[in-house]
């Protein structure tokens, strides 16, 4: 049974996530790495249902996030996850004051080698599941307090999106795993 390797990709909507974790995927993959890009489910339950947001609905993100890190590591030693449950913490506590105990149950912000923060310094693209423009410093904030809380030093990342790869693997070939004899291309 083969070790799995969790790297979170979290931050601010618009900020490179999804992006840069298909972009690390892809580069891993080149240097022989068992690598995959856990998309953001968020994107896969509005897919064919409308916009609203419940408490219950970001519950189910949390789990169904969750369940497609648990099929990618079937078959992958390292997951590159587009977001985690910290993505839906927050969002439950911009919308509703606070996270649900049933949210809070998935939340395991320790399950991550590393956390890879994108930062806000790229431009807004609009989509139809964002919805704070001019806050992504805000919730850029409430990112770095949530991870400061849970004792968690995430790497932050900005500039052009191939700043940001080189960046990452800068943090990967940090690891405590890589320095021990994974591949060093």
């Amino acid at each position: 049974m083969s070790i799995i390797h969790r790297i979170a990709v979290v931050g601010p909507e618009s900020c490179g996530k999804s992006t840069l974790s298909a972009q690390l995927a892809a580069s891993m993959q080149t240097q022989g790495m068992r690598a995959v890009h856990v998309t953001e489910y968020a994107r896969d339950y509005y897919a064919n249902r409308p916009y609203q947001v419940a408490m219950s609905d970001i519950e189910a993100i949390a789990h169904g996030q969750l369940q497609a890190e648990e099929v990618a590591a079937r078959q992958h030693d390292w997951l590159i996850c587009d977001t985690t449950v910290l993505t839906c913490k927050i969002w439950a506590e911009v919308a509703f004051g606070q996270a649900s105990p049933a949210l809070l149950q998935h939340y395991r912000p320790h399950d991550y080698e590393l956390t890879l923060l994108t930062a806000a310094d790229i431009p807004w693209q609009p989509d139809p599941l964002r919805s704070h423009p001019a806050e992504r410093d805000w919730l850029l904030g409430l990112y770095q307090a949530e991870l400061a809380a849970a004792g968690i030093v995430p790497v932050l990342l900005q500039g052009s999106e191939q700043q940001r790869l080189q960046q990452a693997w800068h943090a990967i070939r940090q690891l405590p795993q890589w320095l021990d004899g994974l591949p060093k291309k």
